[in-house]
């Protein structure tokens, strides 16, 4: 009885520690989220790199300028894009007026419809006899009285402030005071995404010395498990990055091939934005759609095209999801699901849209660790499909 007691103690006081290390992992993961995003991101770009770089270490190059090759490539890809869309932005930025406008009109269309509405529906549900009638408006209110029963005069309103005044009043706002002020919020973000190129080439260049001082921390089987894990990740990150990354660039091509068929402005930016947004899980219709049904308002006012746009987007989201998504990505992840969802609604809570880009392929990574040890092929069989 004494035994039972002291074993059934002893697996309570397990699950309090693992719920209270649960609850910590959790609050870990939500007050450093910038900074695991960080190494999170530049670690899949490493494993993504990684076989460019074993490219030029077969031509005799050594690992540590292999490296340093490959990242000033990747930079170099990312400043092109980046002039590419800078330049498209002014062209965009010359037609705000005009997007404007449009915008203007659409909601005023949308209110003038919207007050027939309710006209409509007053008129059908208020008797004629209680409605006012046309022409015929309500007494203003009297003006009060004083104590000998005179009616008071109203006061005039006191004269609006001048120019000057106002100028008085209200202080001008440093420049300095208000770029930190609109920069204050995204500091850590991008103090950390700089770091990100130097992670990238740190992880490429020392890849095997991390690997074997990695593989030193387990004895015996355990090492065994531990290299097949760190295989399977990654081979599992490469597959679901350049899976999503070819998948992207067939929608971008196929996008841009109808955008341009009806002439849309700037489908150049539009095609691979609306693109990559539509491999984003679960919202990722919406997210597509709106690219280029905004950069359509101030081209024309045909409900054809944006009829014709709408389709378009939906018959690519559904035919990338359906058909060519397990042919790319699927038979890497294996993920059920349930478990697919849970992760979107977990990472999502905690760390936002990032949260819900980054939730599969934690998950998958989860998993294929989990495959390759001997403890975790239970969890694995939970995740699976």
């Amino acid at each position: 009885m004494v035994v039972q007691n002291t074993s059934s103690t002893q697996k309570s006081l397990q699950l309090g520690v693992g719920i209270l290390a649960a609850g910590a992992a959790i609050a870990l993961l939500y007050f450093g989220r910038v900074f695991f995003i960080t190494v999170i991101i530049a670690s899949m770009i490493a494993f993504l790199l990684d076989p460019l770089v074993l490219f030029f270490m077969k031509l005799r190059m050594p690992r540590a300028l292999a490296s340093f090759v490959v990242c000033s490539m990747g930079l170099i890809c990312l400043y092109l894009a980046g002039v590419g869309i800078y330049l498209q932005g002014l062209d965009i930025a010359d037609d705000l007026p005009a997007y404007g406008t449009r915008i203007n009109e659409m909601v005023d269309s949308v209110a003038a419809r919207m007050e027939k509405f309710e006209n409509g529906v007053y008129a059908s549900l208020v008797p004629k006899r209680l409605q006012p009638q046309n022409g015929v408006t309500a007494d203003p209110a009297p003006a009060p009285a004083d104590a000998r029963g005179k009616r008071k005069k109203a006061e005039p309103h006191p004269p609006p402030p001048t120019v000057q005044e106002v100028r008085i009043q209200q202080e001008p706002t440093p420049l300095f005071s208000y770029v930190y002020s609109y920069l204050a919020e995204y500091y850590s973000a991008l103090l950390m995404t700089s770091f990100v190129p130097f992670l990238v080439y740190f992880l490429l260049s020392w890849r095997d010395h991390l690997r074997n001082r990695y593989l030193m921390l387990f004895q015996g089987e355990h090492r065994d498990e531990a290299a097949a894990a760190w295989h399977g990740l990654g081979d599992m990150v490469r597959a679901y990055v350049i899976g999503n990354f070819l998948l992207g660039i067939l929608l971008t091509v196929a996008s841009g091939l109808l955008f341009a068929s009806v002439k849309l402005p700037y489908w150049i930016v539009v095609a691979p934005v609306s693109g990559f947004l539509s491999l984003v899980p679960y919202i990722g219709l919406p997210l597509a759609l709106a690219p280029p049904l905004v950069a359509a308002l101030p081209a024309t006012k045909d409900p054809a095209i944006y009829l014709f746009l709408a389709m378009s987007v939906a018959i690519l989201h559904l035919l990338a999801l359906n058909l060519l998504y397990p042919k790319f990505v699927g038979a890497r992840v294996h993920l059920n699901p349930l478990a697919v969802t849970v992760a979107l609604m977990f990472w999502g809570m905690l760390w936002g849209a990032i949260g819900l880009v980054l939730a599969i392929p934690l998950t998958a990574g989860l998993k294929a660790v989990c495959d390759h040890v001997t403890n975790g092929k239970p969890y694995s069989r939970l995740l699976g499909d």
